[in-house]
């Protein structure tokens, strides 16, 4: 058969352009539901996402981040003769843009790694118990979360002239369309979310003193989030209408869409710079025993609640990566990965879910030190280093996951391991090692399929619910398999190291 520019076959109509901004870098991918069920994805542009440090501050270059959608855009045009089927947009939580009431951004938004948030939660929980919140809410105070970098900005002239608050892949679709909203899976990362009702968690913003009239208007995966407008079609060579459709915009949930589950009881870990290590549930868990575990309840697609611990994730090991590069080039990977396979293990691990390691800067000083703390040995080398880091990871992964089926009542007999870090085979042969469950490991771009497959169903190409949606990623995606090796008794003392880290 033959093939259009854009890679696929030619039968399938337009294909949907999935915008997927990440941490550290950015992609516009092309998708397209086959006809024999599974999903195609082609990607037509990437581009990096570097922050930039200004008077002291960590910003997002959102303005770069917009070009590099705009030339995603476009090349995605080129590829599909000027006509895409649709576009949807996801990326990271937490963070927003401030409008004025002229519709202009009132500066950069500001990295949730900026320790303008410092002590913020503390103070807040002076006005509203820690116990309190979670009812509300559902969600780990983690010192990002949107409600306490509102609470840092308290009197400050930019929120004083702000009339509107977007969320990251909100403020990129109000720039596509001229049209503002809030999608729900992004919005039940702020801290200001019921995740029992999905509406706003009025008593909490009344408490902390924020002003939810700064929100644009809720809506949900699937429903419509305006069309492309003129100046951007002219821009990117595109034919019109193209429909604009809110997917699951925080990238976890697109993610968790594009699980390729086939059958209940499965846990997952979406794994890229942070790992998202958790269950899908029908309902939130909000007791004191799961807030005192550090687990979030976030919105899903389908009304679906993911159940999960944030972990650190591979964010870890790019800034090793970063601080042995000394500002030249990184060392190769693939050598080191190699090195620290055949280390025996579980060696020296830390806590990869430990706050003390959110800021960049100085990595492996600072693992060192959190195994000597505990009274490990420092990692003696690059290659024990990177073995220290996937050691660390896969427990936490082993953590999470047992924890939340332990909460949740739940059984776990698989865990899909999705994202960027189901590259890595040794992380995803310790993580099977750690859990004692097999690992099933892909696709690597979860979230851009889970975006595609919101988009064709809204758009009536698929039809039925998450089971159906991953059935067609399972049905298309070269997939990884581990099975667990070894004693589950070596994990079980390597979590008992940790445990005796001396700061508790």
């Amino acid at each position: 058969m033959s093939a259009d520019q854009s890679g696929f076959p030619d039968a399938g109509g337009a294909p949907f352009a999935a915008v997927d901004l990440g941490a550290s870098s950015g992609r516009v991918m092309l998708g397209r539901v086959a006809a024999g069920g599974g999903v195609e994805l082609v990607e037509a542009h990437r581009f990096p996402n570097r922050p930039v440090r200004v008077a002291g501050t960590l910003h997002w270059d959102v303005l770069a981040l917009y070009r590099g959608v705009l030339d995603g855009l476009r090349e995605a045009g080129r590829r599909a003769g000027g006509r895409l089927a649709g576009v949807g947009i996801d990326s990271w939580a937490v963070d927003f843009g401030l409008l004025d009431a002229s519709g202009a951004l009132l500066g950069n938004p500001v990295h949730y790694r900026d320790g303008r948030t410092a002590g913020v939660a503390e103070r807040v929980g002076r006005l509203l118990p820690p116990e309190e919140m979670y009812r509300a809410t559902g969600l780990r105070a983690l010192p990002f979360n949107t409600v306490y970098q509102l609470a840092a900005l308290e009197g400050s002239p930019q929120l004083a002239a702000a009339r509107r608050l977007l969320l990251m892949p909100d403020l990129v679709s109000s720039w596509l369309t001229g049209v503002a909203g809030t999608e729900l899976t992004n919005a039940s990362t702020t801290g200001l979310i019921d995740p029992r009702t999905g509406g706003w968690a009025r008593e909490v913003a009344e408490a902390v003193g924020v002003d939810l009239g700064l929100f644009a208007p809720l809506r949900r995966p699937g429903e419509p989030a305006g069309e492309l407008l003129p100046e951007v079609l002219a821009e990117c060579g595109l034919t019109g209408p193209v429909p604009v459709t809110a997917v699951g915009s925080h990238d976890t949930a697109s993610a968790v869409v594009g699980v390729p589950a086939t059958r209940d009881g499965f846990a997952y870990v979406a794994t890229g710079t942070w790992s998202l290590a958790g269950l899908e549930l029908p309902a939130p868990v909000v007791s004191e025993a799961a807030r005192r575990a550090d687990f979030t309840n976030e919105l899903g697609v389908d009304g679906t609640v993911r159940f999960l611990r944030n972990i650190m994730g591979l964010w870890l090991l790019q800034e090793c990566l970063r601080e042995w590069a000394g500002g030249g080039e990184e060392p190769a990977l693939g050598p080191l990965l190699e090195e620290a396979a055949a280390l025996p293990g579980p060696g020296p691990v830390v806590d990869a879910g430990d706050e003390e390691f959110l800021a960049p800067g100085g990595m492996p000083a600072r693992i060192a030190a959190a195994c000597r703390r505990s009274g490990q040995p420092e990692p003696a080398g690059r290659a024990a280093m990177v073995r220290c880091v996937l050691d660390s990871l896969a427990l936490a992964h082993r953590e999470a996951v047992a924890e939340a089926a332990r909460l949740a009542g739940a059984e776990v007999r698989v865990v899909h391991v999705v994202g960027g870090g189901a590259r890595n085979a040794l992380l995803c042969q310790l993580t099977a090692d750690a859990c004692g469950l097999p690992v099933v490991a892909g696709p690597t771009e979860a979230a851009s399929l889970g975006n595609v497959l919101v988009q064709a169903r809204a758009a009536g190409r698929v039809r039925g619910g998450l089971s159906r949606l991953r059935s067609c990623v399972a049905a298309s995606q070269t997939l990884g398999r581990f099975t667990p090796r070894g004693d589950a008794a070596v994990w079980e003392a390597a979590a008992r190291r940790i445990a005796e880290d001396g700061r508790g």
